[in-house]
């Protein structure tokens, strides 16, 4: 059996470094595999990656996929160079101990590994315990803070060294699933709407957003700017098909199962059933999420941005989220793409799914 091919812009997308805030990697990926394919290609002042596809075009569609990770910012340096740092993102503090993670600094990346006291060294109640984020630190090799201070600077950041790769076939690990699937999905959209020639009523506008784990804030930003008619948001969502998941309190979602197409109050409704007719039509396996309230994504800024955006959000099922060791399948990655690409081919002028 051949091995699984992952498309380049895709796997440079999981290897680059970006915390929120710090998303120049993940930024300089997207803009080498999508802006040669959109017809505009901006910039803003958050560092949003805004690429346009037919800007004549009606109505106005809006893809959205986040291009930040989680990391770690450090806070303050010790007499003895040992970095303290504040989390980015929502972080399991029992995940962070004994990493080894790369540092971006100014004078380039270097290695270092998140350090705690020994299980020797506890007592009954200490081993009990899950350490707050004060009692860990990051250990880069140097003995005082003068020396710490030659190779690092109070603000530089830091990620997980846990790099991507194929565990059995289509299925893959990587640090940063959340969300580089995402952006690859939106971003890969437009190049395969472009590619394909096909004439398309809606102006097609796929945002690589930033800060989404710290706020939707690039979302919020740039769909004021995009004032979309419609928005879809690209995201992972939570793959329920492993032994600590009770799916009568998080559902049924598992890997390979295609696409998680939400509903709920988020949700525009006639969005949703065209998302669920392009996967019947494309004869894309689908599941449904059912979410009452605002969801964790994009889609809760893009819905509700200047009048209100017509909004739809699927999700990439993702088994052990936030944690340095995702777990994907990448066939319900190509199944989002080739989704939205039906989805938005269906789109006619002047509908705008008011309801």
């Amino acid at each position: 059996m051949p091995a699984y091919k992952v498309p380049p812009f895709l796997n440079d997308l999981l290897h680059a470094r970006s915390p929120s805030g710090y998303e120049s990697e993940a930024q300089a990926v997207f803009d080498q595999f999508v802006k040669p394919a959109a017809h505009n290609y901006a910039k803003d002042a958050l560092g949003n990656r805004i690429a346009t596809l037919n800007p004549k075009g009606d109505p106005v569609l809006m893809l959205a996929g986040h291009l930040d990770e989680l990391g770690l910012q450090i806070t303050y340096i010790n007499d003895k160079g040992f970095l303290y740092f504040e989390t980015i993102g929502g972080h399991d503090k029992i995940v962070i101990s004994g990493r080894r993670v790369r540092i971006q600094t100014g004078n380039g990346t270097i290695n270092g590994v998140t350090g705690k006291r020994a299980i020797h060294l506890m007592d009954e109640a200490d081993r009990k315990k899950v350490p707050e984020r004060h009692e860990m630190w990051i250990d880069i090799g140097v003995t005082s803070k003068k020396e710490a201070l030659k190779r690092v600077s109070i603000g530089d950041v830091a990620t997980y060294d846990h790099e991507f790769e194929l565990i059995n076939g289509s299925i893959g690990t990587a640090r940063a699933f959340d969300n580089k699937v995402g952006a690859y999905i939106v971003g890969e959209t437009l190049i395969r709407l472009a590619a394909s020639k096909t004439k398309l009523a809606a102006k097609v506008v796929s945002v690589g957003t930033v800060q989404e784990e710290i706020g939707v804030r690039g979302a919020t930003a740039s769909a004021f700017s995009v004032n979309p008619h419609i928005a879809v948001a690209v995201d992972v969502g939570h793959a329920t098909d492993h032994p600590d998941c009770d799916n009568r309190k998080f559902g049924e979602f598992i890997l390979g199962g295609g696409p998680m197409i939400c509903r709920g109050a988020n949700i525009n409704p006639k969005i949703y059933q065209r998302l669920v007719a392009a996967a019947k039509k494309a004869g894309i396996p689908y599941q449904i999420e059912a979410d009452p309230r605002a969801i964790g994504s994009d889609a809760r800024a893009v819905q509700i941005s200047r009048g209100g955006v017509a909004t739809g959000a699927i999700s990439v099922p993702l088994r052990y989220m936030h944690t340095p060791s995702e777990v994907v399948d990448l066939k319900d990655v190509e199944y989002c793409i080739q989704l939205l690409v039906e989805f938005t081919k269906a789109l006619q002028p002047g509908d705008y799914a008011h309801w």
